[in-house]
């Protein structure tokens, strides 16, 4: 036991590195954790709003999502009815090559 009162404490240098290293990164997360709680805390006081405006912009919401679904609705159609077309040109066609083939059978089996 060193009964010096003035013996020197160890050196800086004498505490590993990551050590070090890890208690600053404790440190700094435990730090940016407590900002971010109190961000949020502050950012969750919102204003009263009436219930007349609240109605109002419910209203204007949902004429907004209709006319948006109708968009939608209108576009789909197009689309099915372009899918139709284009069905409709295929069946044809492959119609026309099976009675090519057909044909090409017959011609091969004489």
């Amino acid at each position: 036991m060193n009964t010096n009162l003035f013996s020197q404490a160890p050196a800086p240098d004498a505490i590993p590195a990551e050590a070090r290293g890890l208690t600053l990164g404790a440190i700094a997360t435990f730090l940016l954790a407590v900002r971010q709680y109190l961000k949020r805390k502050a950012a969750s006081k919102s204003e009263h709003v009436s219930r007349a405006v609240f109605d109002a912009q419910v209203l204007t919401t949902q004429e907004r999502l209709h006319t948006n679904q109708l968009a939608v609705l209108e576009k789909l159609d197009v689309n099915h009815w372009e899918l139709l077309a284009a069905l409709e040109r295929l069946a044809t066609r492959i119609s026309a090559l099976e009675a090519g083939f057909a044909r090409l059978d017959e011609r091969t089996r004489k």
